[in-house]
């Protein structure tokens, strides 16, 4: 991913070292979190953390997130009441983004919908998209 750097994060944090020394962050010292209902597979919302989030998300199981339009944290379902209980969380293969498998109470998406992927599909089920198909 452009921009990853594994430079020390910007915010104090009680991120175990080991970890933290395994992250590649982007310049502003964040990780996109991927949320995905842990039974379904639904991919439901796209968070941000930096260390510090991921460790109160590792410690409490709840997913906390870190808000660039604000710049606070802020933990899911705290002023909605729609939680994600963390199930678990996994660094993929590159260290640049987290999948956490979470039980999710109510709609995920500040929408209010269940997801923030059901509203704008682009292409379903390889159905055609109008693009040309390619030579063979």
């Amino acid at each position: 991913m452009a921009g990853m750097t594994t430079s020390t994060p910007r915010r104090p944090s009680r991120l175990d070292p080991g970890i933290a020394a395994r992250l590649k962050r982007s310049e502003d010292g964040l990780l996109p979190a991927i949320a995905q209902q842990y039974d379904t597979q639904e991919v439901l919302m796209l968070g941000w953390m930096d260390d510090e989030a991921l460790h109160r998300t590792l410690t409490t199981g709840r997913c906390t997130y870190w808000s660039r339009s604000r710049q606070e944290y802020w933990v899911k379902g705290d002023t909605s009441g729609h939680f994600q209980w963390v199930k678990s969380v996994a660094l993929d293969c590159d260290a640049d983004t987290l999948l956490v498998k979470v039980d999710q109470v109510g709609a995920a998406c500040h929408t209010g919908a269940r997801t923030c992927f059901d509203e704008d599909v682009l292409l379903k089920d390889g159905a055609d998209s109008g693009a040309p198909a390619s030579d063979q």
